[in-house]
């Protein structure tokens, strides 16, 4: 949970998600579970948790039809990798609660959402996103003598980048050799938080003393994207 001590603040986190763990994040997110261990979870607000996104089966079995109908591919991918990823954009919860409240955060995740499409790289690769409504900051509610609700966004996805197969060398038809064969979103967590190279303000890149380019870790990446699609909706 963002920290409440007068400064505001943004965060946007990935967390990486093998087949062990994505049930669990479901019955997390879709609030599917009869009791939870965090106890600042009101059950009776639950209704008011807004989905941008809403899963029309479970996590895994939407995965396991995508790759059934070549929507994605796990080519080359080993059986314990992570197959899913979850993006969570948190604010303090002061922030909402001086600029409007519920109907503010509504609006504030809505456009993150739309940061979250251009982050994963389609809304299709998207299994569920929902905003939590129903998380009371005990703190702040005590402080004030009012309910007070952390606002969050949970996006679970499915991490891929497109992957160029090539004719191999032994095919018959030596003019299609070396070319591609076809093109398909390959299913890898690594590949698509790989760090960048960094640029200056005319898109350069940066080097380091031997010459070689400074690299941004893929987390500064997120910070940086999301705080620039962020700026742009005002």
């Amino acid at each position: 949970m963002a920290r409440n001590d007068g400064v505001d603040r943004v965060t946007a986190r990935n967390v990486n998600l093998a087949d062990g763990k994505i049930a669990n994040v479901q019955r997390h997110n879709e609030r599917e579970k009869e009791s939870y261990v965090n106890s600042d979870i009101v059950t009776e607000m639950t209704p008011f948790n807004v989905h941008f996104k809403k899963p029309n089966d479970t996590y895994e079995n939407i995965f396991n039809k995508m790759l059934e109908e070549k929507i994605i591919s796990t080519r080359g991918l080993k059986p314990d990798a992570n197959k899913y990823g979850e993006l969570i954009f948190d604010v303090n919860s002061a922030y909402f609660y001086n600029h409007g409240g519920y109907e503010f955060a509504k609006k504030f995740y809505e456009d993150a959402y739309k940061a979250a499409i251009k982050i994963v790289g389609g809304e299709e690769y998207i299994l569920s996103a929902v905003m939590h409504a129903d998380e009371r900051n005990k703190a702040m509610s005590e402080a004030l003598g009012q309910d007070v609700y952390h606002y969050h966004l949970h996006v679970v996805y499915i991490p891929v980048v497109e992957k160029e197969i090539l004719w191999s060398k032994r095919c018959k038809e030596e003019s299609l050799r070396g070319t591609v064969k076809e093109r398909i979103m390959q299913v890898s967590s690594s590949k698509k938080w790989i760090s960048k190279p960094a640029v200056d303000e005319n898109d350069d890149p940066i080097l380091q003393k031997n010459g070689k380019p400074v690299l941004k870790k893929s987390y500064s990446v997120l910070q940086d994207d999301f705080y620039e699609y962020m700026r742009k909706a005002g």
